[in-house]
């Protein structure tokens, strides 16, 4: 069952938007709004799509620590904290692809039955009075937590592998940075819907 097959199971109201693969703007959107959600979009896909692939060693990691515990009973150090390390660095890359994309959970059973325009400035405010501030102080905490663990050599401490977490740790920082960029995005969808009555992408 794909992503979009599981998307369809979904009732519509806790579904922010479906938006196909499609970046097809309008033609009377200004240059100004377009250059940029062209730009964002494109490497908020681009990405997502690259940090899809993580599932393939992700997936490996666990087939091989299943195969080493359950039949020869040789359990690795390495498999627990490299499937946490993947899924980690999965969840937190493809959260700026899923903003873009819409698909993004929450219960809209108002948000729905609001006119295009209402939604957009609802959204645009929203944005800069909430998703912005939170993310700017988001990116700061990660920083210095990521920046603490390279520095420091910080090493995983519950697991007999203990490997260095200063590069899982840095993914962090890299994530909010791609959600701050898609917010952008984003609050310059909600401007054109809260002007235009209709929204950019479908």
């Amino acid at each position: 069952m794909s992503v979009s097959d599981t998307l369809r199971d979904v009732p519509d109201e806790l579904l922010a938007s479906r938006r196909s693969d499609r970046l097809i703007l309008p033609a009377d959107m200004p240059a100004w709004m377009a250059v940029p959600i062209r730009a964002i979009d494109g490497l908020n896909r681009w990405i997502g799509r690259i940090v899809s692939w993580l599932v393939l060693p992700l997936t490996a990691a666990m087939i091989y620590e299943i195969a080493g515990r359950y039949f020869f009973a040789s359990p690795t150090v390495w498999a627990y904290d490299i499937s946490r390390m993947l899924y980690g660095a999965y969840f937190m890359l493809g959260a700026a692809y899923a903003l873009s994309k819409g698909v993004h959970l929450r219960a809209d059973f108002l948000y729905g039955k609001l006119s295009p325009r209402t939604q957009g400035r609802l959204d645009a405010t929203l944005y800069v009075f909430l998703y912005f501030p939170a993310m700017i102080v988001f990116f700061v905490l990660a920083w210095q937590y990521a920046a603490t663990a390279v520095v420091r050599g910080e090493r995983g401490m519950d697991t007999a592998w203990m490997p260095l977490l200063g590069p899982i740790k840095s993914v962090l920082p890299a994530a909010v940075a791609l959600l701050v960029l898609q917010g952008v995005s984003e609050f310059l969808k909600s401007l054109y819907a809260a002007t235009r009555g209709r929204w950019p992408l479908a």
